[in-house]
């Protein structure tokens, strides 16, 4: 008897929403999987909580990164700042914890952030993001990417997607 996989089938689209189709699906930034009707949704055993972040200055990181994306002060330890929402930890978004190091590592990270403009469009976030000292990068794009490489205050590399999402 054929096994029935039909009800886990999911659709791919761009970060407008449009369908895509080949290689267009692999882009990372542009591509999202969307459940079909009866979408397959296995159990969750855990979510980011916090994302830790290494650099010289936290003060400069913690303070352009509140502002970025209206976070707040949430707890001092070590020297380390940590920033979220207004929930804190354990709420719906991760927390951002700045921990000081002499020598973050250097060269290009294997992480980075996505932000997405939740009450304006993109060309006026990316104005915002200039604004409080964010900086273009360039990671080898071509241009035709429908988001902006920046770089904060210390270098770390995020980008400014298209798509704009409900606070």
């Amino acid at each position: 008897m054929p096994l029935d996989l039909g009800h886990l089938a999911v659709s791919v689209e761009d970060a407008e929403g449009h369908a895509l189709g080949g290689s267009e699906a692999d882009d990372a930034h542009s591509a999202r999987l969307v459940g079909g009707a009866a979408a397959y949704r296995a159990p969750m055993a855990c979510r980011i909580s916090e994302l830790v972040i290494n650099c010289r200055d936290p003060e400069t990181l913690a303070r352009f990164w509140s502002d970025v994306l209206g976070y707040r002060e949430l707890a001092r330890e070590d020297g380390a700042i940590e920033i979220g929402p207004a929930a804190g930890f354990g709420g719906p978004a991760p927390t951002l914890v700045f921990g000081p190091v002499d020598d973050p590592t250097p060269g290009r990270l294997r992480l980075h952030i996505d932000v997405s403009p939740t009450d304006r469009d993109q060309a006026a976030e990316l104005q915002r993001l200039l604004d409080l000292g964010a900086v273009p990068a360039d990671v080898g794009q071509t241009g035709e990417e429908n988001w902006h490489v920046l770089a904060d205050p210390e270098g770390n590399e995020f980008c400014l997607l298209a798509r704009r999402l409900e606070p």
